[in-house]
C-alpha cells in the first residue's frame, strides 16, 4: 500500500540566497586535468614545486621545516650538479678519443638515461675500431658493452647490422650506416648529442633564478578551486565559498527534474553504474540476463553485453571506464573489456563453488581485487593478477546482499538478509566487528568519501547512518518503502545528502544532518532499486522495476509538485 505524501516544501536548492543555474555545454568542456598537462617528474618542474612550498612555509614562520625540506632537495640539487659535471667530462673524452676515460666515466657517473647513452658511447667506439680494421677488440666491444645494451638500439635492426659489421670491408656495407662519413663527424654528431642533454638541464635551471611572485601556493590553489567551479554542472550566483581542498568542489543541489529516460531492456533494471571519470557513459544491468551501457546525454544504447544466463543483481567499473564487472544469478562474476564499444569483450568468467546467485561485486581502492557475495553466506576476494580467490569470508547466516571495501582498503563491510553488518579484516580474513541493529534484512551498504561515515539499508523501512570510528548509529532516515523486493540500496550524494530508492517507485533525497527528506522524484512505474549521484556531472541515475533507468537534474524552471520535504 502506498504511504500517503507529506505536504510539499521547498528544497535545499530554492534556499534564500542561493540560485543554482545549469552552465553551457561550452562552459562545460574544460581542458581535462591529466599527465599531459603536466610532467611532475621534470626536473625544472620539481625545482619549482619546492620553491614554492617553501615559499608557503616561510610565509607560514615555520622556518625549520623550510630548512630541512631544502637540506633534503640540496642533497638531489648537489647530484644533478654532478651528473652535468660527468657528461661535460664524458663529452669531451669522446671529441678527443680517450676511450679510457670514457670506460672510467662511464663505469662511476651518475648518468640519466645512462643505459641509452652508453649505448650510443659504446656504438661510436665499436665503429671507430671497425674503421680502425681492429676486429678482435670490436668483437670483445660487442660482446662486453653493446651486446648487454641491445635494447637501446636508436631504430630497428640496428645491432644486427653492428654484428654483421664484422663480416664486411667497410662500415658502409651495413644497410644502418651507409651514411658513414669517418670518425671525426661521428664524434661531433655524438657531442653534439651529450650537449643537447646538457642545455637541457641547464635551460632547466633558469627557473631558480626567476622572481618567484607572493603567495604563489595559494594563487594556484584559487586558480584550481576556480576551474572546480567553472567546470561544474551548476554555477551558483554568489561566489560558493569552498570548505575543503582535500576532495573537488561540487555544489550542493537537489535534482528536482527527469532529465532523460533510457528504454531498451526488457526486464527490470536491477543496477546502475556510471562508466569513465567524467561520467560520459552510464551503464545498466537487468533480468533480462544484459548489461548495457549508454549514452549519458541522448540515452543512445551503445553496446550491449550478453553472456549471462540468469540476471543481474550488481555492476561496477574501474575509475578508468575501461573494465566492467557484472554479478549475475547464474553464479558468476563477469569481466568485460569495454574500451571499444563496438566490439566489448568478455575477458574471463569468475564461477562461485556451488553456483548460487551472487549478489553483490565490487572492487578494493587499488582495483586490484574483485570483492564477491551472494546466496552462499559466503564473501570472497579474488585476485586479478592471479586469477583466483585468495581469501574467504565466513560467519553470515544468510545470503549476503552487499560487500564493500572501506577507503583504506584493510576492511570489507558486508550486510546481509541475517540483519547483521559485518566488518572484516582483509588479511587475516576473520571478523572483527559485527552490528545488529536493523530490524529487518540488510539490503545494502555504502561508505562516505571520507571513510569516516558507512550507510546501511535494510527491509525495516530505513536507512541508517553510522560513525565507522565509534560505530554509533547516527541517523536514521525514513519516509520511503523497503519490506519486501532485493535488493532497495542507498547511498551518499556529496557530504550533504543522502539518495536512495523505495518500493513506492520514487526517488528519495535526505538531509544527512536532519534526517529531513528533501526531494522525492517522481517519474518511474515501478520499484525504485538502485540510484547513484555524480559529482562531474551534477545528476543522479536511478534504476527501476519499470524496465527503464531515468537521470536528474536541477532545473530551475521545474515546478515544485515533486519537490517535498
Amino acid at each position: 500500500m502506498t504511504a500517503p505524501k507529506p505536504p510539499p516544501l521547498n528544497s535545499l536548492s530554492d534556499a534564500p540566497g542561493i540560485h543554482y543555474h545549469r552552465s553551457s555545454e561550452h562552459s562545460r568542456l574544460c581542458t581535462e586535468a591529466d599527465s599531459a598537462l603536466l610532467d611532475e617528474n621534470n626536473p625544472r618542474i620539481r625545482r619549482d614545486i619546492i620553491r614554492i612550498i617553501a615559499q608557503y612555509l616561510d610565509s607560514q614562520g615555520l622556518t625549520s621545516t623550510k630548512v630541512t625540506l631544502y637540506d633534503e632537495a640540496n642533497v638531489k640539487q648537489q647530484r644533478e650538479n654532478n651528473y652535468i659535471s660527468d657528461v661535460v667530462r664524458l663529452r669531451a673524452a669522446v671529441l678527443d678519443g680517450e676511450w679510457g676515460e670514457v670506460d672510467r666515466i662511464c663505469s662511476s657517473a651518475y648518468l640519466k638515461d645512462k643505459k641509452h647513452i652508453l649505448y650510443s658511447v659504446y656504438k661510436q667506439q665499436y665503429l671507430e675500431l671497425i674503421d680502425d680494421n681492429e676486429p678482435q677488440k670490436a668483437f670483445t666491444t660487442l660482446n662486453k658493452h653493446l651486446k648487454p645494451l641491445e635494447a637501446q638500439q636508436s631504430v630497428h635492426g640496428e645491432f644486427r647490422d653492428l654484428c654483421y659489421l664484422l663480416t664486411t670491408k667497410s662500415i658502409q656495407d651495413a644497410p644502418a650506416f651507409r651514411n658513414w662519413d669517418g670518425i671525426a663527424s661521428a664524434r661531433e654528431r655524438l657531442a653534439e648529442y651529450l650537449q643537447s642533454i646538457l642545455e637541457f638541464e641547464i635551460v632547466g635551471r633558469e627557473s631558480e633564478h626567476q622572481h618567484l611572485r607572493p603567495n604563489r601556493l595559494v594563487t594556484l590553489l584559487r586558480q584550481a578551486v576556480a576551474y572546480q567551479i567553472e567546470s561544474c554542472q551548476y554555477h551558483s550566483e554568489a561566489v560558493p565559498l569552498v570548505p575543503s581542498l582535500l576532495t573537488d568542489y561540487a555544489p550542493v543541489v537537489v535534482p528536482n527534474a527527469e532529465q532523460t529516460s533510457f528504454v531498451g531492456h526488457l526486464g527490470n533494471v536491477k543496477c546502475t553504474a556510471y562508466v569513465g571519470p567524467y561520467a560520459q557513459l552510464v551503464a545498466s544491468g537487468s533480468s533480462d540476463n544484459t548489461v548495457r551501457i549508454w549514452n549519458t546525454d541522448s540515452a543512445e544504447c551503445l553496446a550491449t553485453l550478453r553472456g549471462h544466463t540468469s540476471r543481474i543483481w550488481d555492476i561496477c567499473v574501474d575509475r578508468a571506464g575501461s573494465t566492467l564487472f557484472s554479478a549475475s544469478g547464474d553464479g558468476t562474476v563477469k569481466v568485460w573489456d569495454i574500451r571499444d564499444l563496438h566490439k566489448p569483450q568478455c575477458l574471463h568468467t569468475i564461477t562461485s563453488d556451488d553456483g548460487g546467485d551472487i549478489y553483490s561485486v565490487s572492487l578494493n581502492p587499488l582495483e586490484s581485487h574483485i570483492i564477491m557475495a551472494g546466496y552462499d553466506r559466503k564473501i570472497r576476494l579474488y585476485d586479478r593478477v592471479t586469477g583466483r580467490v585468495v581469501q574467504t569470508f565466513h560467519g553470515h547466516d544468510l545470503s549476503v546482499a552487499q560487500a564493500v571495501a572501506n577507503p583504506l582498503g584493510n576492511l570489507i563491510i558486508s550486510g546481509s538478509k541475517d540483519q547483521t553488518i559485518r566488518f572484516w579484516d582483509m588479511m587475516s580474513g576473520s571478523c572483527v566487528k559485527s552490528l545488529r541493529s536493523h530490524l529487518g534484512e540488510v539490503t545494502s551498504v555504502a561508505t562516505s568519501d571520507s571513510g569516516m561515515l558507512l550507510l546501511s539499508s535494510s527491509k525495516d523501512n530505513s536507512n541508517r547512518l553510522w560513525d565507522l570510528r565509534s560505530l554509533k548509529r547516527l541517523c536514521r532516515y525514513k519516509g520511503h518503502q523497503n519490506t519486501s523486493k532485493n535488493f532497495i540500496r542507498s547511498g551518499f550524494v556529496g557530504d550533504s545528502l543522502i539518495v536512495g530508492g523505495s518500493e513506492d517507485g520514487m526517488v528519495y533525497l535526505w538531509d544527512r544532518e536532519s534526517t529531513n527528506i528533501v526531494q522525492r522524484l517522481d517519474g518511474h512505474q515501478g520499484i525504485v532499486y538502485d540510484a547513484k549521484w555524480n559529482p562531474k556531472r551534477g545528476i543522479l541515475c536511478s534504476a527501476s522495476d519499470d524496465w527503464t533507468l531515468k537521470t536528474w537534474w536541477f532545473s530551475p524552471q521545474a515546478t515544485n509538485n515533486n519537490v517535498e520535504l
